[in-house]
């Protein structure tokens, strides 16, 4: 990695991430590196507004990891004709430093890996680690102890749920904000009731998926949250889980910096 500042991108079915770091960066062993500034827009659009004047000026690497073949076309084409200097890179899952255990390595979702990346960072040379993060779909990833990935389990996100139920008739479809507080178990209409299922369905989902995939561990895993869904989860899954705002973008980072 050279000098110029990077720019990591997390290309994701809903929405496209964006945050820029300084290198060398200065950090602290066993820390991530932090993105200076982060923007976020829908993925299919291209960014609008002000996102091109609060770029970094000179030349940038792009760094990209994208789940969303139409929204990495669009976006490489905004780069092309707006920052003709920057140089941009479509990570594949060989650009990514981590043994993948699964089946199908090329399949698995770029920005569960880069996830996985960060966690090898900042997780106990000696324990293994679950990283569960939340998008379209929350996913429930596990590291081993020797920082494999080791596969993971995929479920439906809030407002996929969401718009599931609105397809019933006579439901209305409920919308379950980042920063909203947990809701009251106790639903006292409609629409209450099912921000409950939706939140309390997927805090017990992810406990019983993370219970059972530390069974056969020799060590309890430690656990990092990230994605702003998931943000009021972290309380809710035991003293060793930890929110990690920005784990994708970092993690691309940390690609980027062995690269």
């Amino acid at each position: 990695m050279t000098n110029r500042r990077l720019i990591a991108v997390d290309i994701g079915n809903s929405a496209t991430k964006v945050g820029w770091f300084d290198f060398p960066s200065k950090k602290a062993a066993g820390s991530l590196p932090q993105p200076v500034a982060t923007k976020k827009f829908k993925t299919g659009d291209e960014p609008a507004g002000d996102f091109g004047q609060s770029l970094p000026l000179g030349s940038c690497a792009w760094h990209i990891v994208s789940v969303h073949r139409d929204g990495t076309r669009i976006l490489t084409n905004w780069i092309t004709a707006n920052r003709p200097n920057d140089v941009v890179c479509l990570l594949g899952h060989k650009d990514l430093p981590i043994e993948v255990r699964v089946e199908f390595p090329e399949r698995v979702g770029l920005d569960r890996l880069a996830a996985a990346i960060a966690a090898n960072v900042i997780r106990a040379a000696d324990r293994p680690a679950v990283v569960i993060g939340a998008g379209s779909a929350i996913t429930v990833n596990l590291i081993g102890a020797n920082g494999a990935f080791e596969g993971g389990v995929i479920l439906p996100g809030f407002r996929m749920s969401a718009e599931a139920l609105y397809g019933a008739d006579l439901l209305p479809l409920a919308i379950l904000s980042p920063n909203d507080q947990p809701p009251p178990l106790l639903g006292k209409n409609t629409d209450d009731a099912i921000r409950s299922g939706l939140f309390w369905g997927a805090v017990g989902a992810v406990r019983e998926i993370v219970t059972r995939m530390s069974e056969p561990l020799e060590q309890e895993p430690e656990i990092f949250v990230t994605g702003g869904d998931l943000r009021q989860f972290t309380q809710y899954l035991g003293d060793d889980a930890t929110f990690v705002p920005d784990m994708v973008l970092s993690g691309i980072a940390v690609a980027a910096s062995r690269g």
